[in-house]
């Protein structure tokens, strides 16, 4: 694994920290439209969607850029490079791939200047971690799908303008093959006969939804892909996202919090980061968030050969899980009851994050496959185990 970056990656660098320091305020001096203003200059820069090809509007960076582009953002904690997430993690690749020109032509403007936000409708109720045994159906008319079913789990639904989901058209009850028979469509969220109900955590946050679908009119051009063929467009859309580095820096950007947060906390009469257990905890979820970062090289390395990523990238999401349950703890630990304030409650440390984040786990460790379903991907696809 070669560690060294060439002359033109290095040059790259510099640009991404020359545009840095001459359009990144500092927060106290950011005012209403910052952010707009920072959009349209990663925008205009095709730093937003950089790794999707120039002829849809990408900046058809290669994967070196991209992870150059994302490292040095991270590093100056820089506002996101785009704000449709789901538009340009999972939807926005699959219209690249499957989409017709008129669709391309459509949504990727849009997802590329944050006009909106989209959510995916893969998990439903009773199904599990069996995807393929999805029941929410389309039955075709004409030039229609009319789409009855539910899902349930749908990250930001309830900020969402847009679904890229799957349904059923075909194969109703069949065992044979449950994978064929999929089929992927785009639907509009306030189409009549849609409802969305906000599912809230512990924390009082509402990520993720119910949605209920009853007798909606779907026309055909919103079809992804070839009908019965939605698994094939889910499967790259997901090897798309997994093969993220985003993980790595938001867990190494809560460490660093964790770090402050003992800091200016006292444990037994003395700062807490000279206690001899926090700061053994605290090696651990370093050590812990290394090996991601040392994983996720992997995973690059076989992308720059041009080798296909697998279900060895559960690892780094179970890891991650795995992380922000024991990180959300051992900070309520260090604060005891103060650990329990949410929001501006009277006592609560940083304004109530911790509380926040120890009972709103579930947005980060549940979104993308839970714990139990990497453990099965790991058990069976990479160590060989009986399925489950």
């Amino acid at each position: 694994m070669d560690f060294e970056y060439t002359t033109e990656e290095q040059t790259f660098r510099k640009e991404v920290q020359d545009f840095l320091a001459e359009n990144l305020a500092p927060k106290a001096k950011r005012d209403q439209n910052f952010m707009a203003d920072w959009l349209k200059k990663v925008r205009d820069k095709r730093w937003v969607g950089f790794s999707w090809p120039e002829d849809v509007g990408g900046g058809g960076g290669n994967i070196m850029q991209q992870v150059i582009l994302k490292e040095e953002m991270a590093k100056a904690k820089a506002p996101p490079l785009g704000t449709c997430m789901m538009g340009l993690a999972w939807v926005g690749p699959g219209i690249i791939q499957y989409g017709t020109e008129a669709q391309k032509q459509r949504f990727i403007p849009d997802i590329l200047d944050s006009k909106y936000h989209w959510c995916t409708g893969y998990s439903e109720p009773n199904v599990g971690s069996d995807l393929a045994s999805l029941q929410c159906k389309a039955v075709r008319d004409g030039d229609t799908y009319t789409i009855n079913g539910t899902k349930i789990w749908t990250s930001l639904a309830p900020f969402a303008d847009w679904i890229s989901m799957l349904v059923r058209t075909d194969n109703f009850g069949s065992s044979e093959a449950k994978h064929e028979g999929i089929t992927a469509l785009l639907v509009k969220l306030d189409t009549p006969g849609i409802e969305v109900k906000p599912i809230e955590n512990m924390a009082g946050g509402k990520v993720f939804a119910q949605i209920f679908f009853d007798d909606v009119k779907v026309p055909v051009e919103n079809r992804l892909g070839d009908e019965g063929k939605g698994w094939a467009v889910t499967i790259s859309s997901l090897a798309n996202e997994r093969s993220s580095i985003g993980e790595v820096t938001a867990m190494y950007e809560k460490l660093d919090t964790l770090r402050a947060l003992v800091s200016k906390v006292t444990r037994n009469g003395r700062p807490a980061n000279q206690d001899s257990k926090v700061r053994r905890t605290m090696g651990v979820f370093e050590a812990k968030i290394e090996s991601m970062r040392l994983n996720g090289l992997r995973y690059l390395t076989k992308q720059i050969k041009g080798e296909p990523l697998s279900s060895e990238t559960s690892v780094n999401k179970l890891h991650r899980a795995d992380l922000e349950v024991s990180m959300g703890d051992f900070a309520i630990e260090i604060l005891g009851a103060a650990g329990l304030q949410l929001h501006n409650q009277q006592d609560a440390v940083d304004r109530g994050k911790w509380a926040n984040d120890a009972l709103g786990w579930p947005n980060v460790v549940i979104g993308g496959g839970t714990p139990n379903i990497q453990k099965n991907i790991i058990g069976e696809r990479i160590l060989g185990l009986p399925k489950d």
